[in-house]
């Protein structure tokens, strides 16, 4: 059963999961978690991305990369771009998954949950300055970190012994630094799976996805991520 697509799919699973859910928890009404702040959220979403990329590798994938802007990132610094369609295909597919599972986990706590716009963060992300630019150069630069700490953390100057762990505190540093401004999508998959799901799912009360935003969280990662690897190319990285 292990494969390329299958690793994917179940990695980015478990990340949205875990990340949308910790969101849920804490937006939701009548949560044991509700109003735990955005430290419990950026903590859960660091442990979420330590277990999706684990889950990932063990079910096949050989490079978690769980991010669409992951996937181009590698393919730019490498020049093979053969296995991209599969992996960003398995993500969004994992990550609608993820999504539909967090709103099965919290069904009764939707119906009394009484903001719509609470609803749809448990899903996707929302700017909270709504400056088209400036949304998009903040996911630009927060995935920009992303890719380029990661490649130095796979780099041979590094020799991280398990990255897993490594990258979940580097996906932590960026929400708590950089999160603020846009909710830190820094994936494609992250943000557009679950809008879908959003879209397709009948939530109890919900209103409109928020698709006027959708652009950013899947554009500004991409540029940041075809930057980075532009510059850990020309290093040697």
């Amino acid at each position: 059963m292990q494969s390329s697509f299958f690793g994917e799919f179940m990695g980015t699973l478990v990340l949205i999961l875990l990340g949308n859910g910790v969101v849920a928890g804490v937006l939701l009404k009548n949560s044991k978690a509700e109003s735990a702040g955005w430290m419990v959220i950026t903590t859960g979403w660091a442990f979420a991305v330590m277990a999706g990329v684990i889950t990932a590798l063990a079910c096949g994938s050989p490079d978690a990369h769980l991010n669409p802007a992951v996937t181009v990132a590698a393919a730019i610094r490498s020049g093979d771009f053969t296995y991209v369609p599969e992996y960003i295909g398995a993500q969004l597919l994992g990550a609608i998954a993820g999504a539909t599972l967090v709103w099965l986990h919290y069904l009764p706590h939707w119906a009394i949950t009484p903001d719509p716009g609470l609803k749809l963060a448990c899903f996707s992300t929302a700017p909270a300055v709504p400056r088209p630019a400036s949304n998009l150069f903040s996911e630009a630069l927060g995935t920009f970190i992303l890719i380029l700490v990661v490649f130095a953390i796979g780099s041979k100057a590094v020799k991280a012994p398990f990255a897993p762990p490594l990258v979940g505190m580097l996906v932590w540093a960026i929400g708590l630094s950089l999160g603020g401004t846009t909710g830190y999508a820094i994936n494609p998959a992250r943000d557009l799976g679950p809008r879908i799901a959003h879209t397709l799912l009948p939530i109890a009360g919900k209103k409109n996805s928020g698709w006027s935003y959708a652009l950013v969280p899947i554009l500004g990662p991409i540029l940041g991520a075809a930057l980075a690897a532009a510059l850990v190319r020309w290093v040697g990285m």
